[in-house]
């Protein structure tokens, strides 16, 4: 598989995909399918990594809250990831798109021979005009699931994974905040966006707060993890808030928005 400056990855967290009740957001994901499918019209290789089954599913087994039971909560992922794809594929066949699922574990990243297959697998899907949705496997993932420090943070490195193992140019997180900020905004009015970022050195890194939203698990130091691992391979990383998708068009046309991860040199 040859780097393309066409290919790209775009990541969405729960927060983007989902309404406060834990609902899929219907008109948020209508939106980034019809974002996505023009940019693939437009000549784009494009791989979405959506977040979001265990939340759904939370909401379609009309359970209370977020279950802490590690059963309960792979129960939830499995309808979840269901009722998740079956949205995308009905979604993206409305702007002429096939989808394809492509669920992960953290070894399918490691050991060596999963990886090749696993990148043959995309290189396959995007030679046939195919739209691959990933995510992280929870419904067999127990690690994932129940470690203090998740290994992909709400799929913020596991997006910046498939970006170097796909070789895209590009790598998008639609979050539930704009960008990066000098401080917490929900805190300080002043709060000012950095639209650049050319090195990750512990002066950004402080400038990481908790998680946004109480529906994902990743927070601001997971997607500077992910723009770590991206920019050191020649990736451009780009955070942009999630509900508002057609963001996508102006990073493809080189404006400025959001925050800009630039590749080490």
């Amino acid at each position: 598989m040859n780097p393309s400056e066409k290919r790209i990855v775009v990541k969405v967290g729960t927060s983007t995909i989902t309404s406060e009740n834990g609902e899929l957001d219907l008109r948020t994901i209508d939106k980034l399918s019809q974002v996505l499918s023009a940019a693939h019209n437009l000549g784009y290789e494009v791989i979405l990594v959506s977040s979001g089954a265990i939340a759904v599913g939370v909401g379609k087994m009309h359970l209370p809250q977020r279950p802490t039971e590690l059963k309960v909560k792979q129960a939830a992922a499995a309808v979840g990831q269901c009722e998740l794809m079956h949205i995308y594929d009905k979604c993206f066949s409305e702007y002429g798109n096939i989808v394809a699922q492509i669920l992960l574990t953290s070894d399918d990243i490691a050991v060596q021979e999963k990886k090749e297959n696993l990148r043959n697998t995309f290189s396959a899907l995007l030679e046939h005009k195919i739209i691959p949705v990933v995510n992280e496997n929870d419904s067999v993932s127990y690690t994932e699931i129940e470690s203090e420090k998740k290994v992909f943070g709400d799929n913020d490195a596991l997006s910046a994974l498939v970006a170097v193992l796909t070789k895209s140019s590009k790598l998008v997180i639609m979050s539930d905040i704009e960008g990066l900020y000098d401080k917490n905004p929900s805190e300080h009015k002043d709060a000012k966006l950095i639209h650049k970022v050319e090195k990750i050195d512990d002066s950004i890194l402080s400038l990481a707060g908790g998680s946004g939203s109480n529906r994902g698990r990743g927070g601001m130091i997971t997607k500077l993890e992910a723009a770590k691992i991206v920019t050191s391979k020649g990736i451009d990383m780009y955070i942009t808030h999630g509900k508002h998708p057609e963001n996508l068009y102006d990073i493809l046309d080189g404006k400025e928005i959001g925050t800009h991860f630039i590749p080490e040199k």
